[in-house]
């Protein structure tokens, strides 16, 4: 084989390699996509990351154990949503195994509707496969009209299986935090079906 020939063949071969990077990488970044709610799903399911358990019952009453925790909450949200959010309360006190429930507030400050979606977590992280949400408002569209408040509820407990776990006897306090996004794409939905009404209303 020539020199010439040499050079075609590993230019093919660069070709054919190059081809197959941009396909992975295009590959795994849709695959990265396609699994975010996959990845929400098991940090709900096994408390990773900080992201608490959520179940639809609590715990029996004979569960509830005398340890006592501290529940404290927080939030925050991001600068494009002019909301204000906040804790109506700062902490709770409970016993593990207890049943709680807490309310955030969120008042639109803005002169048009705006919508949020809020996301989760507990600190510290290690508590996390120990919280257990039985309802809330995480990850569900909240659109406010202008000047409107709510308050949005939020009902937990503690596993009492956390009291079977020594590297967790340091834990008597656990921060619940939320932090609201502004939902730009429940946003830009609400003002189509707007438009899509309005033109139907003057066509008739």
């Amino acid at each position: 084989m020539s020199a010439a020939d040499n050079r075609t063949a590993r230019a093919r071969r660069n070709r054919r390699v190059l081809l197959g990077v941009v396909a992975g990488v295009i590959g795994m970044n849709g695959l990265a996509y396609a699994m975010v709610p996959a990845y929400r799903a098991f940090c709900q399911q096994f408390g990773f990351a900080g992201t608490p358990l959520v179940e639809a019952t609590a715990p029996a009453p004979d569960a509830v154990i005398e340890r006592p925790i501290t529940v404290r909450f927080d939030s925050n949200t991001e600068p494009a949503l002019p909301w204000r959010f906040k804790p109506v309360q700062r902490q709770i006190d409970l016993k593990v195994g207890e049943t709680g429930l807490a309310f955030f507030e969120a008042v639109n400050r803005h002169e048009t509707p705006v919508s949020g979606t809020a996301t989760f977590n507990v600190t510290p992280l290690k508590a996390a496969p120990y919280f257990v949400k039985i309802e809330c408002f995480c990850f569900t569209e909240q659109t406010l009209e202008p000047g409107q408040a709510v308050q949005m509820p939020v009902t937990f407990y503690v596993d009492p299986a956390i009291a079977e776990d020594r590297h967790m006897d340091d834990v008597t306090a656990i921060t619940l935090s939320y932090t609201f996004f502004r939902d730009h794409d429940a946003e830009a939905a609400r003002k189509s079906a707007e438009v899509a009404s309005d033109t139907d209303t003057k066509v008739n």
